[in-house]
């Protein structure tokens, strides 16, 4: 099993705050934000003299929420087409176990959410990568390249829309590209959705259940984690119209009894979240991403395309190895007091060597310990490059 890049550097980020020195935490995607009143409200008022199994698939009440949901997004899903799971983790992990055997292989563009690495491990799966590129913002690489790498083991191509770690959101064009590869070679169409909502200057998310044709191809993978800051929640979801897929990942589901019962409360008392929540939430991310992007870009030698969806943006930086930089940051380096934690970029990547001079930042954190993110960066690259000539 690989390491993960977004945690394997918290000791030192450990060891730094026992020293005394605040650590800004860029490195996860975990939000700020306060989780909706109503999904709090739903399990205080929660009541029950025993707390029970749910059904293996997940409350009959929060299926139905769910789908509810979807349709108000213009996806023509029914409670059935759901399947809840204990995160969207477990979403993948169950997808993965469902559609692919030991030795298969699934197509990813990378760079890509770094767990997706792990999962295909566990599942004794072959992650054949598509690289992308920071010179073009990360766009989707030309069909022609999914087309090369498909062989006779190929079972899906997934994409993270809009992405993790670079915040890229497909257009419409690029997923009716995708669109036509699988029907043409009869392969599932995995997406993680999870970051649906957070889209900005405009864009609008389009998902791939709003293809048409895809109803025996397309899987969505989502989560309430980032959508309403519920990351301790644990709830996620399988969504899908293929119904062999639903019923083989519900054996699955068997094998783990059922999702977390109180978190399944919470999700469907965050259904309820009123619409000014979102807008109030999509604005601050946006001013956030704006004055975290401007921030690196006037930093000599760092390069860093805007992203137009999620959280998280990937930047280049002027050193050769950005795991090295990372410790040396959290054990070595301090600026007023604060240094920064990130997530070195090599770990979003399958291939080897790729990525080694590139971070994931996540724009959680209000803007102004941003912009003392940026500072620390700004200075400790002056500093380590002065140390190492």
């Amino acid at each position: 099993m690989p390491e993960s890049p977004i945690r394997k550097l918290v000791p030192y980020a450990e060891a730094a705050s026992a020293k005394g020195i605040e650590v800004l935490y860029l490195n996860i995607g975990q939000p700020d934000i306060s989780t909706p009143e109503a999904a709090r409200n739903a399990v205080k008022q929660f009541d029950a003299d025993v707390l029970a199994y749910s059904h293996s698939a997940g409350m009959q009440e929060l299926r139905s929420g769910f789908a509810a949901y979807y349709r108000s997004h213009g996806m023509p899903v029914s409670e059935e087409d759901v399947l809840i799971t204990t995160g969207g983790s477990e979403a993948i992990q169950f997808t993965l176990g469902s559609i692919t055997d030991k030795g298969d292989e699934l197509i990813i563009p990378e760079p890509f959410y770094a767990n997706y690495n792990g999962f295909s491990v566990q599942s004794g799966l072959q992650v054949v990568p598509v690289p992308s590129s920071i010179e073009n913002g990360f766009a989707l690489p030309p069909i022609e390249e999914f087309e090369k790498k498909i062989t006779k083991r190929t079972r899906a191509i997934m994409i993270c829309n809009p992405g993790n770690p670079t915040g890229y959101l497909y257009s419409e064009a690029e997923l009716e590209k995708l669109r036509e590869i699988v029907q043409k070679h009869d392969l599932y169409l995995l997406s993680d959705e999870v970051y649906r909502e957070f889209t900005y200057d405009g864009h609008r998310h389009k998902s791939i259940l709003q293809l048409e044709g895809l109803e025996e191809h397309a899987i969505v993978l989502d989560s309430v984690s980032k959508r309403y800051s519920m990351c301790g929640a644990r709830i996620g979801c399988i969504v899908s119209r293929n119904k062999a897929v639903i019923s083989t990942a519900l054996k699955f589901g068997q094998a783990r009894l059922s999702p977390p019962t109180l978190a399944q409360v919470a999700s469907l008392g965050a259904l309820q979240t009123p619409e000014s929540y979102f807008r109030e939430v999509l604005e601050e991310y946006q001013n956030r991403r704006n004055t975290l992007v401007a921030g690196l870009k006037s930093i000599e030698g760092v390069q860093c395309p805007m992203p137009k969806g999620a959280f998280y943006c990937v930047a280049q930086l002027p050193v050769e190895d950005t795991e090295t930089f990372a410790k040396w940051l959290l054990s070595e380096f301090q600026w007023e007091g604060k240094t920064l934690m990130f997530a070195p970029n090599a770990g979003f990547y399958s291939t080897s060597g790729l990525g080694k001079n590139e971070v994931r930042l996540a724009y959680v954190l209000e803007e102004e310990k941003l912009r003392q993110a940026v500072e620390i960066l700004r200075n400790g690259l002056a500093a380590y490059q002065a140390l190492n000539g």
